[in-house]
């Protein structure tokens, strides 16, 4: 390895990278901003410009561009070295670059006047090339990779399988990066994009997907997807589906809380005076669903909720952080997972179907919650309504709700008709409804849900509103002095 090209937008490493290629007898070409780094550090270096023979023109735009960068990256050694040493064109071993941040200007909302300056033409280029040629140039775009290139170098060299990986990691930069400028740009005059590019790093093969017989993988390094447990098995597909199911529902609460997720749908859903309390709540609405469940809960759990948990049969279970006793218990369950609940990582929904995908963003809204009937709902009658609601978006549709002020009481989800769907929370209620709310995630076309939850106890109900029938809807509850709340909008999930 005889000469290194090094300009990076992100300094972070590259002192110390640059201070062992030298230490090791490489020769550095750099430029800009990086040259000024290198030369403040006291590092010998080119300029590139003094070793193109050409200066930098249009303010720097045109620096890299010139066959002798390009020719030293993208000759073949062994087959085009006559034609280098004709043009007088040293070979390029090593790469290093990283590029201007378009992706962070762009969040910015910058005037594209401005935010055009920051499209990297060279630097794209030069990656391109270098990977292209990565039997003879090993590329770096990424300060983590300084250190195992290093290793190689004290080895003896860089192996082709390193190469081979920088080489890929190289384009899916690459691709990122014309993704990202693609994206926005397109985005400028509409709302989505005509040619939407997506791209997911940390790609991880899953034991299988859905069924035994499928292939999966998980992508993501932040979030749920980025979630790898700190004891148990490897996560399976169907563990991260029931999680974010989970996670997203548990993130409605700000008080003490457990959720018990089966199948992508919640089975239990309960607050507390402390967390044993509201885990022993929200496990006992559905004990039979609640067996080879998913566990959310937003405090640290400690000995007496671990102790109840490893009572049953758990998949995952996901908090804040545990107690060193609470996880010296739970290591005896060896199958169980234990994750910590990462920070939010939300993004517009993703959807494949034949032929292509469904794009999906919710907006910041406004629920407008307006009393419909004669009757006020009483303070405690609000309190189980906003719970039941809570935990109404996040159920598949069509779903009814059961609830008190502390957990839910019933659910039914995911039934073609929402009349089945509150009979089936009616049917797999534990308690006596009597006192109850109902919630439901769209509106009543008729009268007839309402009947059958005012029928088993319920005594106020909030839903959407919008239907042509509200009003018969509306009479019927004020002939059943039952308490109605509109909140104005629909949580339809599929």
């Amino acid at each position: 390895m005889t000469t290194a090209l090094l300009s990076v937008f992100d300094k972070t490493g590259i002192i110390a990278f640059a201070e062992s290629l030298h230490a090791r007898g490489v020769t550095i070409l750099s430029s800009g901003g990086t040259g000024k780094a290198l030369a403040e550090a006291g590092i010998p270096f080119t300029e590139v410009s003094a070793y193109t023979g050409s200066p930098e023109m249009m303010d720097g735009r045109v620096k890299t561009l010139h066959p002798k960068i390009h020719g030293g990256l993208l000759g073949r050694r062994g087959i085009d070295d006559a034609v280098m040493a004709q043009h007088n064109i040293p070979g390029i071993d090593i790469l290093c670059v990283n590029l201007y941040p378009f992706e962070a200007m762009a969040a910015k909302n910058l005037p594209l006047s401005e935010l055009v300056e920051f499209i990297d033409i060279g630097g794209p280029a030069m990656i391109r090339a270098a990977a292209k040629n990565y039997r003879d140039v090993a590329v770096i775009t990424d300060p983590s990779d300084y250190g195992r290139v290093l290793d190689a170098l004290g080895q003896g060299g860089i192996p082709d399988e390193i190469r081979f990986s920088l080489a890929k990691k190289a384009f899916a930069r690459t691709a990122a990066y014309d993704a990202a400028i693609s994206n926005h740009l397109s985005g400028i005059d509409s709302t989505f994009p005509e040619t939407l590019t997506v791209q997911f790093s940390g790609g991880r093969q899953l034991r299988y997907g859905e069924n035994p017989h499928q292939q999966a993988a998980v992508y993501g390094d932040a979030g749920i997807a980025g979630a790898v447990p700190v004891q148990g098995k490897q996560m399976s597909y169907n563990n991260y589906l029931d999680v974010h199911a989970a996670v997203g529902l548990l993130r409605e609460f700000d008080e003490i809380c457990t959720v018990i997720v089966k199948h992508n749908n919640p089975c239990g859903v309960a607050t507390g005076t402390t967390l044993l309390d509201s885990y022993i709540r929200a496990r006992d609405v559905d004990p039979v669903s609640a067996y080879g469940s998913v566990i959310a809960m937003n405090q640290e759990i400690g000995a007496d909720v671990a102790e109840a948990i490893c009572s049953t049969f758990v998949e995952v279970v996901i908090a804040p952080s545990y107690s060193e006793e609470a996880l010296a218990m739970m290591e005896a369950k060896e199958n169980m997972r234990i994750l910590i609940l990462p920070a939010p990582s939300l993004a517009d929904e993703i959807r494949s179907i034949d032929g292509g995908m469904l794009y999906l963003r919710t907006p910041p809204y406004r629920e407008h919650w307006q009393v419909v009937s004669e009757r006020e709902p009483t303070a405690a009658e609000l309190d189980a309504m906003r719970l039941a609601w809570r935990v109404c978006k996040h159920t598949k549709s069509n779903t009814i709700i059961f609830a008190d002020q502390k957990e839910t009481l019933g659910i039914g989800a995911g039934q073609m008709s929402r009349v089945d769907a509150a009979k089936i929370a009616i049917d797999k209620a534990r308690k006596p409804l009597n006192g109850s709310v109902a919630a439901s995630d769209a509106f009543l076309p008729f009268p007839d849900t309402l009947e059958v939850a005012a029928d088993a106890g319920a005594t106020a109900l909030v839903q959407p509103g919008g239907s042509i029938r509200d009003a018969e809807v509306i009479a019927e509850a004020n002939r059943r002095n039952m308490a109605m709340v509109f909140t104005g909008v629909r949580h339809f999930r599929h």
